[in-house]
């Protein structure tokens, strides 16, 4: 798990820096990393927000979980699914805008960057992925 999530890393800070629109994280799929799907439809759902979020500069800032290896400014996503959990269309909703808009003050004082070129749809995906971790 620690390999898979240093290699994500790597490819995020690599993506993230080179502003390539074809560059794409190379991802392990691990099950530890990922909450267990029900179903295929959701096992498929994981694994596109995974992607998304692969390929995005969100691992940049956030960890799937605190205890998870390297820096992070900001919240573990485990800690923000704990936070916003169960949810609701309404916490989606104003999750979605909060990673396209940015913004400050919710987990500290170092404001999230906006992400404005991140499609809604995508956002969405991603968000109600980690809102599915809640330990």
């Amino acid at each position: 798990m620690k390999k898979s999530l240093i290699v994500i890393t790597c490819a995020l800070l690599a993506a993230s820096c080179g502003n390539s629109s074809d560059t794409k994280a190379t991802e392990n799929k691990d099950t530890a990393t990922a909450q267990p799907a029900t179903t295929a439809t959701a096992s498929t759902s994981n694994d596109k927000a995974l992607e998304l979020i692969g390929s995005s500069d969100c691992t940049t800032c956030h960890r799937l979980h605190k205890d998870a290896p390297g820096a992070a400014i900001g919240p573990a996503y485990s800690d923000v699914a704990a936070r916003y959990a169960p949810a609701a269309d309404t916490t989606v909703a104003r999750l979605v805008k909060k990673v396209i808009a940015g913004g400050a003050g919710d987990w500290g004082a170092i404001p999230m960057t906006p992400h404005p070129a991140l499609k809604e749809a995508d956002v969405k995906e991603m968000v109600e992925y980690i809102l599915t971790l809640k330990k």
